[in-house]
């Protein structure tokens, strides 16, 4: 499929949901995701080139990687403007036992950052690569999904601004949605 992440970083994030990545094989459906726009307080990028988010620099539809507080991988695309969309939650449907060996665990693969970086097998040797060849593969959506979207979780700057999506009732995402009143 054709698939372009030359687009705004909110446009990608909502987009991706209900996609499914593959890493060599292993992954499933994406069913949360977190957009990171290039004025946006949070973003690794809002304060220029670095000697580690030089990633985000490079051209749409790139991996960026980088350690959270030097403790798990972060897996994120690369968007339009030096934007990114980081992938917070997916549900594990193909391969499970290797993402279940990598974890070592067989509960809460993939639902989170750094659990969904580890289960698939993905560190610092994929910072820069494209995502449009080996050993990532996106599949297109079959439905289009029922998206939720709400305040981002994890930081404190700019928290507020309602950029994290989800699938609508998946039970592999990162933590629940506030609740619509």
């Amino acid at each position: 499929m054709t698939l372009t992440f030359d687009l705004g970083a909110v446009e990608v994030a909502r987009l991706l949901i209900g996609m499914t990545l593959l890493v060599d094989g292993v992954g499933g459906m994406i069913v949360e995701t977190e957009a990171y726009e290039r004025d946006d307080p949070a973003s690794h990028s809002f304060r220029g080139l670095t000697k580690t988010n030089g990633a985000m620099f490079g051209p749409p539809g790139c991996a960026y990687v980088y350690r959270s507080y030097g403790l798990h991988w972060c897996f994120n695309i690369v968007t339009r403007n030096h934007g990114a969309v980081l992938l917070r939650a997916l549900a594990p449907e193909h391969e499970r036992t290797i993402m279940e060996v990598r974890r070592g665990s067989t509960r809460h693969l993939c639902d989170g950052p750094g659990r969904l970086t580890q289960a698939l097998g993905l560190s610092k040797i994929h910072d820069a690569l494209p995502l449009d060849g080996a050993p990532f593969t996106f599949v297109a959506k079959a439905v289009t999904p029922e998206i939720i979207a709400g305040p981002r979780i994890g930081i404190t700057k700019a928290a507020e601004r309602p950029w994290r999506f989800g699938l609508d009732g998946s039970p592999f995402l990162s933590r629940p949605f506030p609740t619509r009143g």
